[in-house]
């Protein structure tokens, strides 16, 4: 005697939006990364300077390039930001 096959069907279903969930989770953090595979691990310099050097130079934290000239609004290469005040 088997298994009647309407007791499996919410299984399947669960196990389905588990396997969807976690691709479409993947493929999210995939996109955010530019491709690139997530990383672990960051410290606070890794996350503030150099991190964000390369999302204003890329667009991606991720990001890398091999110009050697700098975009426009490299003019002061400063992550510092400054209050109106004391201009």
């Amino acid at each position: 005697m088997g298994i009647p096959f309407e007791a499996l069907l919410p299984y399947g279903i669960m196990i389905g939006m588990f396997a969807f969930t976690g691709g479409a989770l993947g493929q999210l953090r995939w996109m955010q990364n530019g491709g690139k595979r997530p990383r672990h691990g960051l410290d606070a310099w890794d996350r503030t300077a150099v991190m964000e050097r390369d999302r204003r130079l890329t667009g991606f934290a991720r990001g890398q390039t091999d110009r050697a000239e700098a975009p426009p609004g490299f003019e002061l290469n400063n992550p510092w930001r400054v209050e109106t005040r004391f201009l």
